[in-house]
């Protein structure tokens, strides 16, 4: 079988590779093995294109069967010490031709072969064959036999498949691509299983560009990217051509390579009328836009002089030089492509770096500090504009600065022209402590009704207090949580901000300490009832200005009405209560009445009795003409009240 080699390869980030393989070829078929894991991606991916005059007319492909399930209804079976011994065993029966030394052979129906000691298995060993045209069967020493002919058609192909089914391992599986027969111009095409490709990046600024720590204004920084790639196929790639994809697509695992047969329901035969046809509408095309972005090309170079000593450090320049960059990107939908123009040899289980991006890029040097990032210290930070025109996958960055390693920063996700923010070293000279602080602060009343509104702030007192041990002044841009219920006041004004913090800038003098103090509010309301307000608390209002004075006489003297009536409320309740005592009084002493007789000394405890019960029954009287007056002068001051509350509107 023929194969044919792998020429372009593109990675993605999700864990799959696209890879074609292309070649002219003659013959009626070609083989790909895949490890049986790669199956599945194979399956819903293959597509095999003729680009000559010869067509593809299927792929085949072994059943996921485990050997003995595969080899069931083959009758030729050998192992792997005794192949001869096993075959000849298995071809009992069958017409052969043994060819034998002296350049003899015999021609039969094999009839078996006795087995010798095992440690003289071909000096001992007979094969009996019947022979053609003739009663007598012949024996001749295994040792004899130099070839073996199998003139039965099926006995040869049942050792075709059992040969085909032995190089099929339990970890691969081969796939056939059937061919007319003749010339070829094939290509086959697949998504299989691969390792994510990776960035790494080198960001060089160069002496001549750098400023002291934390100092404003734009220099320039090379920004170095390589690809990392892996050749996990078993087999190497030689002058490839490479790209490396940005972004994620949807990708899922599905089962295509497992037989399933579904159980299904039976139906019984029924008379049934032809259906008229049925038609659907095209579907539109689907439009793909595919936008060509220029190639990132390195600046020009000069000749070096090879005479001049080289130069301490690395340096943005010369390391430009060094690395040209032969790639190009192109935005593909939702998806960004970094394709190598120059072809990639790999071996196999090898790995490789490809310059992807090299450019110069504006950049600034900040100190910003966040205490849930890194508390007590800012973070030495550099900002740049990516004018790559590409845009820039996540991946770790070494910055160089002056020459000199500087610390190490990830990139994120970038898209052309969008803004990176590497943070790759820890001011330690500037330490930053943080107070929190909230509180309420009244804002103002107002009456609706028989409620009084207060209006306070809710405020929050951030305090960030910043100590400079170092002999430099620096400016430090402290990002403080931004939040969608609460403004700012009293504050200084924030230099920027982002979707989750503003940034303030802070100037730190020499060996000496300054303070940032942030304060944010919110205005709340709550109600309270004006009757449940005390004297104590209107005149408060009044002396802060919330109240002027013709208001607070009338919710003064609407506080003294309230009083009234809690007086009448109290006054009712003592009633009642000495209402019930004389209740259980009448009760007592009708309970003692009914055992007392008529005459005599009971008879005049009966009668001191009915006293008692009818000075009870006059004080219940003027309990309940107290009690009427008392609900009428409430009626009568709650009606004052009400119109009083309605004038205060």
């Amino acid at each position: 079988m023929t194969t044919i080699p792998i020429t372009h390869v593109t990675l993605y980030k999700h864990g799959v590779g696209f890879f074609e393989r292309r070649a002219r070829l003659s013959g009626d078929q070609l083989s790909l093995t895949f490890r049986v894991e790669e199956m599945n991606d194979v399956l819903k991916s293959l597509t095999a294109i003729d680009w000559g005059d010869g067509q593809v007319l299927g792929i085949e492909y072994p059943s996921p069967q485990s050997r003995d399930e595969l080899l069931a209804g083959c009758s030729i079976r050998l192992s792997d010490q005794r192949s001869l011994q096993d075959l000849l065993a298995s071809l009992r029966g069958r017409r052969v031709r043994l060819l034998l030394d002296q350049r003899e052979a015999l021609s039969g129906a094999l009839v078996g072969l006795d087995d010798a000691p095992q440690e003289q298995p071909l000096a001992s060993a007979l094969v009996s064959l019947l022979l053609d045209d003739s009663a007598s069967v012949q024996a001749v020493p295994l040792g004899r036999v130099q070839g073996l002919e199998i003139l039965d058609d099926s006995a040869a192909r049942d050792l075709r498949f059992f040969l085909a089914s032995s190089l099929t391992q339990e970890a691969y599986r081969q796939v056939t691509v059937r061919l007319t027969p003749g010339e070829h111009d094939l290509s086959l095409s697949y998504v299989a299983p691969a390792p994510t490709w990776r960035v790494s990046y080198r960001l060089v600024i160069d002496a001549a560009a750098t400023g002291s720590s934390g100092a404003a204004g734009e220099r320039q920084a090379l920004l170095l990217g390589w690809g990392i790639f892996d050749n996990r196929l078993e087999e190497d790639l030689h002058e490839i051509s490479l790209a490396l994809v940005a972004g994620m697509p949807i990708s899922f695992n599905y089962d295509l390579m497992t037989p399933v047969t579904p159980e299904r329901p039976e139906i019984k035969d029924e008379s049934r009328v032809a259906a008229g046809p049925v038609t659907f509408g095209a579907a539109a095309p689907k439009m793909i836009r595919m936008a060509a972005m220029a190639a990132m090309a390195p600046e020009g170079a000069a000749m070096m002089d090879t005479a001049a000593p080289a130069p301490r450090g690395v340096s943005a320049d010369a390391l430009a030089r060094a690395v040209p960059v032969a790639a190009s990107g192109a935005e593909l939908g939702e998806l960004f492509e970094y394709a190598i123009a120059t072809p990639v040899t790999v071996g196999r289980g090898q790995s490789a770096m490809a310059p992807i991006v090299s450019a110069r890029l504006s950049c600034g040097k900040d100190l910003l500090y966040n205490g849930s990032k890194l508390a007590s210290h800012p973070v030495a930070t550099l900002r740049l504009r990516n004018s790559t025109g590409l845009t820039l996958e996540r991946g770790p960055a070494t910055v160089i600065d002056s020459g000199r390693y500087a610390g190490e920063a990830v990139l994120p996700f970038t898209v052309a022209d969008g803004e990176i923010v590497a943070p790759y070293a820890v001011e330690l000279a500037i330490r930053v402590r943080e107070e929190s602080q909230n509180s309420r602060e009244l804002r103002g009343l107002h009456i609706s009704g028989h409620y009084l509104l207060i209006e306070e702030w809710d405020v929050r007192t951030q305090r960030y207090q910043l100590t400079n041990s170092s002999g430099q002044a620096m400016t430090v841009l402290v990002e403080h949580p931004r939040s969608a219920h609460y403004e700012l006041f009293d504050s200084p004004a924030a230099r920027e901000q982002t979707a989750e913090h503003l940034r303030f800038a802070v100037a730190t003098p020499a060996r000496g300490e300054t303070t940032l103090q942030v304060q944010e509010r919110r205005l709340v309301s709550r109600r309270e009832e004006l009757r449940r307000q005390s004297a104590q608390g209107l005149a408060g209002y009044l002396k802060a200005g919330l109240l002027n004075t013709q208001t607070h006489n009338r919710l003064a003297e609407l506080l003294g009405l309230w009083e009234q009536i809690a007086a009448h409320e109290r006054r009712l309740t003592e009633i009642e209560q000495e209402r019930q005592k004389l209740y259980s009084a009448q009760e007592q002493a009708r309970n003692n009445m009914g055992v007392l007789g008529v005459s005599g000394a009971e008879g005049e405890l009966r009668a001191a009795y009915v006293d008692k019960l009818r000075t009870c029954e006059r004080q219940l009287d003027a309990l309940t003409g107290e009690e009427a007056r008392l609900k009428t002068e409430i009626s009568r001051v709650q009606a004052e009240i009400d119109q009083k509350i309605k004038a205060l509107a």
